[in-house]
């Protein structure tokens, strides 16, 4: 905080403020011009930001705000002979003022510590054999990187040979992943096999860790509902007070018998408790921190609506494969004729699904000599892939077909299983395991504890389903979905007036994603369903959306206390005033103090709660062992 100030010109002058403020006191017994000349620069330091805060936004926005009524307050203090509680008063709004840019700033530093994991420069490869270092922001699709052992890579692009990259920083998994010839990797990832070339595949606004922080940016940008509905009646409230108070005074003057000086005194205390900075301060910083807190802890919320928003959830629907299942898939068993497997792993080539990587994967050296590359790949969103007569796809896609070979009785217990067929006929089947993320269990159990309602929508069969509903123990699932019928089951959810989230990472989830009220996407999956959602888990990991949900809690139920304590201690002081019980120096302390307890309560949403810190690494020590069983 004391960096904060030296550091910031609005730091700069409370401190400058603070200064002058205490050598009017000191001169203060001894009368005379110095005090009141020293209150007088108090003043003028203390109230420069908010008085060109009240002049721009009355001016140009038509829309009078508390730093006006402020300013108001510490003039009309000083018309009447109290230069002192007028350099306190503007003293104790500029703390809280500072107080509250203190807040904004560590909300971004979030962006930040997300920008450290990302090096600003990179090791060019140049066609002469020359290697030349370069700034990322130069780097253009096409440039080859040379990554070197123990290296932070770069940029997003494709792996030249074989390495293993920690993926910690994206992921959360500590162990290194393995990587092949042509897979991607990602720019903030440390590469701990030898060293590789890197293949530029997206410049370096379009890569993963970009796209974090573009998202942590722009939440910080959109207030809360809450915030809204302050913002809206903050001007028209101003402006009520700055008619009752002058009629205020001259109630108190040709009513009740008091001199101007005391009634204008009076109604310069009335200005000044009446002020809802508390109020206005109650919802902002403590939406900022709770934003700030989910990003340092690998949950990105686009803004303070979806924050708020979350705890209201009533059921939670949720895709298998990269949401409860790792996305990791194995080719158990196949039968497809050697004419057609060229056909399709390089139909499974164009697209970025799971299950066509670990076909490609498992095919990696099949000829494809006899393969039509000019005729189109058409992907079928929640179906499967189509190249002319080809189709490879899910079971579900293929009712109708003929099945002579009896295929459809094939279908493992608790496997994925992929058709392919030629024409009108199936010719063929790809068996394919998948892992179930355990701290997914932890989770699901974690909001049901909520009152939270679990349900599992895949593509996949039913057995499959069946299997993975048992393990993870949602409340209910409904295999076979496609892309529509998630949606339909979002929107039959919401007739019923329930708020729905819905959980994904692929690009057939993204119109479920917008459709529910609180979309949450996985950080590894479609760039298109991380745009589509409200909340991105960057580490792939459910335990932190359920720690997400209980930060929105705790954000709400600090809203609601800042709120009603902001009002009463309004409400309160107006009525002393009232009644003549309130001088200016205690309301001053009073209101202003208020504000600075609403924003300190706030900030505490900076600060994660031990206790979920030690339930996440027991769930993670516990299952650390057990990540490698196929279910």
């Amino acid at each position: 905080m004391v960096n904060f100030l030296v550091k910031t010109r609005v730091g700069q002058f409370l401190i400058i403020g603070i200064f002058f403020t205490i050598i009017g006191f000191i001169l203060d017994p001894f009368g005379g011009l110095y005090s009141q000349f020293s209150f007088y620069f108090a003043i003028l330091f203390l109230g420069f930001f908010a008085a060109k805060k009240a002049i721009v936004e009355t001016i140009y926005s038509h829309s009078p705000n508390v730093d006006l009524l402020m300013i108001l307050a510490a003039l009309g203090a000083c018309v009447i002979n109290y230069e002192s509680e007028g350099a306190v008063l503007l003293l104790i709004f500029a703390g809280s003022e500072a107080l509250e840019a203190y807040a904004t700033n560590k909300s971004n530093s979030a962006i930040s510590e997300l920008m450290a994991h990302v090096p600003s420069v990179a090791q060019v490869l140049k066609e002469n054999g020359e290697v030349v270092e370069v700034a990322t922001e130069v780097l253009q699709v096409g440039d080859i990187v040379v990554v070197s052992k123990g290296a932070q890579i770069p940029i997003d692009g494709y792996a030249d040979r074989k390495t293993q990259i920690n993926e910690a920083a994206l992921t959360g998994e500590s162990l290194p992943a393995e990587k092949e010839e042509g897979d991607e990797v990602f720019s903030g990832t440390f590469n701990e096999g030898n060293s590789f070339h890197l293949k530029v595949n997206k410049t370096s606004d379009q890569t993963v860790f970009s796209n974090i922080i573009r998202m942590v940016e722009e939440a910080q940008n959109r207030p809360s509902k809450i915030s809204k509905f302050i913002d809206r009646i903050e001007s028209r409230y101003v402006i009520a007070v700055l008619i009752a108070v002058p009629l205020f005074i001259m109630t108190l003057y040709y009513f009740n018998d008091l001199t101007f000086q005391e009634a204008f005194y009076r109604g310069m205390v009335l200005l000044t408790v009446a002020s809802p900075c508390a109020l206005v301060a109650s919802a902002t910083p403590a939406t900022l921190s709770a934003i700030s807190n989910g990003a340092k802890n690998g949950v990105l919320v686009k803004g303070g609506a979806a924050m708020e928003a979350l705890n209201t959830m009533d059921i939670l629907y949720s895709d298998k494969t990269g949401t409860l299942t790792f996305g990791d898939f194995q080719v158990l068993d196949h039968e497809v004729p050697e004419d057609i497997i060229s056909e399709v792993v390089y139909m499974e080539q164009q697209s970025n699904h799971p299950i066509a990587n670990a076909i490609v994967k498992s095919f990696e050296n099949v000829d494809f000599g006899g393969v039509d590359f000019s005729e189109p790949v058409e992907e079928v969103a929640g179906s499967g892939v189509r190249k002319g007569d080809i189709k490879v796809g899910k079971p579900g896609a293929f009712e109708g077909y003929r099945d002579e070979k009896h295929y459809f009785n094939k279908i493992a217990e608790g496997n994925t299983t992929i058709f392919v067929a030629k024409g009108n006929e199936i010719v063929g089947y790809l068996s394919l395991s998948d892992q179930i993320r355990h701290e997914a269990v932890e989770a699901i159990s974690g909001f049901q504890k909520e009152g939270i309602q679990v349900v599992l929508l895949t593509g996949d069969n039913e057995k499959v389903a069946l299997k993975v509903a048992k393990e993870v123990k949602v409340n209910d699932y409904v295999a076979n979905c496609s892309p529509e019928d998630k949606i339909n089951y979002i929107l039959e959810s919401q007739k019923n007036d329930k708020v729905v989230g819905m959980i994904g990472d692929g690009i057939n989830d993204a119109p479920a994603l917008a459709n529910a009220d609180i979309g949450i996407a996985m950080g590894s999956g479609s760039s298109v369903a991380m745009e589509s959602a409200d909340v991105v888990i960057v580490k792939n990991d459910l335990a932190k959306l359920l720690y997400s949900y209980q930060l929105s809690s705790r954000l709400n139920r600090i809203i609601k206390q800042n709120v009603i304590f902001s009002i009463s201690i309004i409400v309160m002081l107006i009525f002393l005033n009232l009644f003549g019980y309130l001088d200016l120096p205690i309301g001053v302390v009073f209101h202003e103090g208020s504000t600075i307890l609403v924003i300190l309560n706030g900030l505490r949403l900076l600060h994660r709660d031990k206790k979920r810190v030690l339930q996440d690494e027991s769930i993670k020590t516990k299952y650390k062992d057990e990540k490698n069983e196929s279910f």
